[in-house]
């Protein structure tokens, strides 16, 4: 039997613990390059244990709501910052951790030109985007030893198709 979720919108609130919506919302907090620029500054809480920051390109496969998953993952060693290199919308799956263990996950689609930051140590899923092409700068550490925890929950979960509350 298939549990579900339903997909809320991506706001800074619902999702700061987690980790960090990286968007230009608001005023900057300053201009530069004489006035024709806007600095959003220092949005992420960037963390890497024993390593360094690298930024990568990720290239996923599109999935389609509704999405089934059993699948979660975590980085304890570093945060991971997500940073779409189109337009489209992509999902994201976090879960809170329960004594080692990832709880009941929660289901947040973003809006176009939003990326993220999971903390160090956050549940979640894989890169889902949901339209071609999945291209994503990726920021998360580089260093020796291995930086991936995975776990399978016994039953599926179903990210529905219905929209974001």
């Amino acid at each position: 039997m298939t549990r579900t979720i339903a997909p809320e919108r991506l706001s800074a609130d619902a999702f700061a613990p987690f980790g960090d919506v990286l968007s230009p919302e608001g005023a900057p907090d300053r201009l530069i390059n004489e006035g024709m620029c806007g600095r959003f500054h220092d949005r992420a809480r960037l963390d890497f244990h024993a390593g360094r920051a690298g930024i990568s390109v990720f290239n996923a496969i599109p999935r389609s709501l509704p999405y089934d998953f059993d699948l979660v993952e975590r980085h304890p060693d570093g945060s991971q910052a997500f940073l779409p290199m189109t337009g489209n919308p992509f999902l994201v799956i976090v879960a809170p951790d329960e004594d080692g263990r990832p709880g009941r996950p929660r289901a947040f689609l973003t809006a176009p030109g939003q990326g993220i930051n999971l903390l160090r140590g956050t549940w979640h899923g894989v890169l889902t985007p949901l339209a071609a092409p999945g291209l994503f700068a990726v920021v998360d550490r580089i260093g020796n030893g291995s930086n991936l925890e995975e776990f399978r929950y016994a039953t599926p979960w179903c990210v529905t198709g219905d929209n974001p509350a």
